[in-house]
């Protein structure tokens, strides 16, 4: 029996090997894990949806600063330290990033840097190795002269902290052991809650305040095996514990507080974003019913590959030709396709991808039709929203060959991308995966 327990340790260790990568031959292995990616939450659907929002109503950037986020649970621990991050600043900043070209972010958390190089400048000590001609007439001088009035504005700024920390609001589970030999489940809810408020910076009047909790549940399972084989006493256990990442709950929760704050100053119903379950949409609700109309590539490169634009500005799309299918209304339009593939998150015209685009280019000047596909490399996994603008950017690159080449930017078109809220790549064949479908018109 004795053999048989140290045979399964054995054999368990085995199978618990981490990956691991010696990094210099004089030392041990160091265990690697998983590859670094993008911080992606269930709310980042929300920024896009907003920010086509934002643009739909023509809105200028707002800009926007943001102060301390502090936070007041006052939960510490002496072993682990605080319970709760102290980051919340950093993490509205992130927030606020991911609304693209909609928000001017000013800083005012961290500026040292900004104010010591000021206070260098104003002492004529910080120069940039250049000779500057500060007046007619003398010699150029090596310090940057400064008149004032570099630093910009902010309209808004966020302010507020992490005020709920409840460990367990609810909790149960069973455990049974028979003669030695059972097994137990146990289950707890535990919640944060934030609470935060945009401020208008001239008048420091606070124009709105967003109250949001969220809870986090964890489970643990277990068996075990303690009893006497004869003379022989034999104690064996197993188990699995998980639960959600307590601080990207808390991200979660201040991106949903920072979506209501930014849809509040802009005149928007954050509902359209976010209903009232917390589920963050990537399409605004009002138009979720409507057909989605497949636009033309505009003549500044904002090509609207989802239904509700995602450009720079606002701009009017070109009616569709006639016959098109609309977005999402197939993967592989009818017809041979001609395959346009990019380099591992490039959106340039590869030499094998421009040799496909001229053949295009000189079948549509003789007024055929082309379909073309997208593919990109199919280790490109990217959250919604950073594929949706290298997709964007991939279908400007492609638009932008045809029209040089001759083919007018009314026939060309996108009839097929990924929905937003698809985290799954479209598989094409070996090695590639389809990012969109294109065509050009007759």
């Amino acid at each position: 029996m004795l053999f048989a327990v140290a045979g399964t340790a054995a054999l368990l260790s085995g199978c618990a090997n981490l990956p691991a990568q010696k990094m210099a031959p004089d030392e041990f292995p160091v265990i690697t894990g998983s590859m670094s990616r993008r911080n992606y939450t269930p709310i980042e659907p929300a920024f896009a949806c907003l920010a086509d929002l934002m643009r739909l109503k023509r809105l200028p950037p707002i800009g926007i600063a943001v102060g301390d986020v502090k936070d007041y649970t006052g939960k510490y621990s002496q072993n682990e330290g605080n319970a709760i991050t102290q980051g919340g600043a950093l993490m509205i900043y992130s927030a606020l990033g991911k609304m693209g070209d909609v928000v001017q972010l000013q800083e005012r958390f961290d500026t040292r840097i900004a104010e010591l190089e000021l206070a260098y400048t104003d002492r004529r000590q910080l120069g940039d190795g250049r000779q500057h001609t500060v007046e007619t007439g003398k010699p150029a001088v090596p310090w940057v002269p400064y008149y004032g009035g570099t630093i910009l504005k902010s309209q808004y700024y966020i302010v507020g902290g992490i005020t709920e920390l409840n460990y367990n609001i609810a909790s149960g589970g069973a455990e049974v052991y028979v003669n030695g030999v059972g097994a137990k489940k146990r289950t707890f809810t535990m919640n944060i809650g934030v609470d935060l408020r945009i401020v208008d910076t001239r008048s420091l009047v606070v124009v709105r305040t967003a109250s949001v909790q969220k809870q986090i549940i964890g489970e643990e399972v277990g068996v075990g095996v303690y009893r006497f084989f004869g003379t022989e006493l034999v104690d064996v256990n197993g188990g699995n514990k998980n639960q959600e990442p307590l601080q990207l709950g808390v991200r979660t929760t201040i991106e949903h507080g920072v979506v209501e704050l930014v849809a509040a100053v802009s005149g928007i119903d954050p509902m359209q974003c976010i209903d009232a379950t917390g589920v963050a949409r990537a399409t605004p609700a009002s138009l979720e019913s409507e057909p989605a109309a497949l636009p033309a590539p505009v003549a500044n490169g904002n090509v609207n590959v989802n239904g509700n634009g995602h450009g720079a500005q606002p701009v009017a799309a070109t009616p569709p030709p006639e016959g098109l299918a609309p977005q999402n209304a197939a993967l592989a339009p009818p017809g041979p396709s001609n395959l346009v593939p990019f380099e591992f998150g490039s959106d340039a015209i590869s030499v094998q991808a421009a040799s496909v685009l001229e053949k295009v280019a000189a079948e549509a000047a003789q007024g055929r039709q082309a379909v073309l596909q997208l593919l990109a490399r199919d280790n490109e996994v990217w959250a919604p929203s950073q594929r949706r603008e290298l997709t964007n950017a991939r279908v400007k690159s492609v638009t932008d060959f045809l029209v040089s080449k001759g083919v007018a930017s009314s026939r060309v078109g996108v009839t097929w991308v990924p929905a937003p809220t698809d985290q799954q790549i479209t598989r094409h064949s070996a090695g590639f995966q389809l990012v969109a479908t294109m065509v050009v018109a007759q």
